[in-house]
């Protein structure tokens, strides 16, 4: 899965002032991230409030990111890959989703990105059965996710090898933000012992990409594959060389400004540096709303 490495955005979706989606506003933003800076892109995530949008609203939002990349190339003349959040909590819903986009993943996506099941709180074996329901259910890979402060599960490193053990051609890697770095230095050990045992590099093995901005450099000397990012919305060059260069002095520039980004949650304070940066409209839907004054004014401080 070498278009999974590198950068990945977790690209926001902009909103009018009436709460529909700001196509005009997504084009710009776009125009930011088809420059190579980033390697891929994740559309309708968490930043990207899939949560609140329809069914509708969704396809034509994946529609139009897929035909406006294939419409501007990058520099090097390809297409950015792009991979789309598919995720949810009823298994049985989610895997008749997937059924019916099945003809549009398989032309337009790499990978599906599926989160943990969230508010359940399934067990261990909860997980394993339905990553292992979701990835028979796929028609292209599938990129696990996990983020315990959102979910409320923690999907353990021995559960991950069983998943893949049992879906070894369709487990690409772990979006890993658990901020745990012992547990995912864990995971990366086990998956290295997995590629001893089975003779080094004959099978693809699920690659590791931290989930977290402030501590990519840290997974990546551990040996994981690269970020996806929500800071690099608005910030794609410097977070390029942060995860290419392995830059831990710039990854330290940022540590304030990551700090302000999730100081009121998720994408509340990525959409409030896209707007002062011009981008975007400062609009999200509910139950979230725009960064507090407060907030906003530390944003323009640490933007300066």
């Amino acid at each position: 899965m070498k278009a999974l490495r590198g950068l990945g955005t977790a690209l926001i979706t902009p909103f009018k002032a009436d709460k529909s989606v700001d196509f005009e506003a997504l084009a710009r933003l776009l125009d930011t991230q088809l420059t190579g800076a980033v390697d891929y892109i994740v559309v309708l995530g968490t930043t990207g409030e899939a949560a609140t949008m329809t069914a509708d609203e969704k396809r034509e939002v994946r529609q139009f990111i897929v035909q406006y990349a294939q419409q501007h190339p990058l520099p090097n003349g390809q297409i950015i890959p792009l991979v789309l959040g598919v995720g949810g909590n009823n298994t049985t819903q989610l895997i008749e989703d997937l059924q019916a986009m099945r003809n549009e993943l398989i032309p337009d996506f790499t990978a599906i990105l599926s989160v943990c099941p969230y508010y359940n709180k399934p067990n261990q074996e909860g997980l394993y059965q339905h990553f292992c329901a979701v990835a028979e259910a796929s028609p292209i890979p599938v990129v696990l996710y996990n983020v315990p402060g959102r979910t409320g599960v923690n999907l353990l490193p021995e559960t991950i090898m069983r998943i893949y053990e049992a879906q070894p051609k369709k487990i690409a890697g772990i979006k890993e933000a658990s901020g745990n770095l012992e547990q995912i230095k864990h995971l990366i050990n086990l998956i290295n012992a997995e590629d001893n045992k089975r003779s080094k590099g004959a099978l693809h093995l699920p690659l590791v990409i931290s989930g977290d901005d402030g501590i990519a450099c840290e997974v990546m000397e551990a040996g994981g594959a690269g970020l996806i990012s929500v800071a690099s919305n608005a910030f794609a060059e410097d977070f390029y060389d942060i995860v290419h260069k392995k830059d831990q002095v710039k990854q330290a520039q940022y540590a304030e400004m990551i700090r302000l980004l999730f100081k009121e949650g998720n994408p509340v304070g990525i959409k409030a540096v896209l707007a002062q940066q011009g981008i975007i409209q400062n609009n999200l839907r509910l139950p979230l709303v725009p960064a507090s004054a407060e907030l906003q004014a530390q944003i323009k401080k640490e933007l300066a």
